[in-house]
């Protein structure tokens, strides 16, 4: 895949995440499940290494991830930036994948 269609898949990757229901405007984003997820890269000492060069999509398989229903993996950039990583954990149940610790 070309630069370009990386790019693309990213940032279509990436709004998908953003979209999210509409709550309180005064409300904050719960980011105790990104927390987690920050947590666990560390535990298993992969941060470092997803925060340069994204979380292969096997790798979080490898540790309890699962795709939800409806979710296309084929079509989603791999490996995940880990900003976009972050941004699926924060969208609670419109996520892309099932993290077993949130």
């Amino acid at each position: 895949m070309n630069r370009l269609a990386s790019a693309a898949a990213v940032t279509a990757a990436a709004a998908a995440l953003l979209v999210v229901p509409a709550g309180s405007a005064s409300a904050a984003p719960d980011t105790s499940c990104m927390r987690a997820g920050i947590a666990t890269l560390k535990s298993a000492g992969l941060f470092s290494q997803v925060a340069r060069s994204g979380l292969p999509i096997a790798t979080a398989v490898s540790v309890g991830v699962t795709p939800r229903a409806g979710t296309d993996v084929s079509a989603l950039p791999d490996p995940l930036p880990l900003s976009v990583v972050l941004a699926d954990h924060r969208a609670g149940d419109n996520s892309l994948f099932i993290y077993p610790w949130c």
